[in-house]
């Protein structure tokens, strides 16, 4: 029974795991107030930031339109994972 059970343990937290990451993603949409390519920052009307990851690819932010961004708290940053510009 004993040799059962660290595998199954080592199932379950894998999956809680799992749950907690899905359930740390946050969604916020609004109007593009700035963008930043060299400091990768996005700001928005409301006046949130949110850090963009390396490598973000640029959809075409302007200033005024409208998004859609994912993102997750890292400390005290909001840390993009992405961005959509809303039709």
């Amino acid at each position: 029974m004993r040799n059962h059970l660290i595998p199954v343990t080592a199932a379950a937290l894998v999956a809680v795991s799992s749950f907690a990451f899905a359930a740390t993603q946050h969604h916020a949409t609004g109007s593009v107030k700035t963008y930043d390519s060299k400091a990768m920052t996005l700001s928005l009307d409301d006046g949130s930031s949110y850090t963009l990851p390396k490598g973000f690819k640029d959809p075409g932010l302007k200033t005024g339109e409208k998004v859609n961004v994912a993102w997750q708290q890292n400390g005290t940053m909001k840390m993009v994972d992405k961005v959509t510009i809303e039709k």
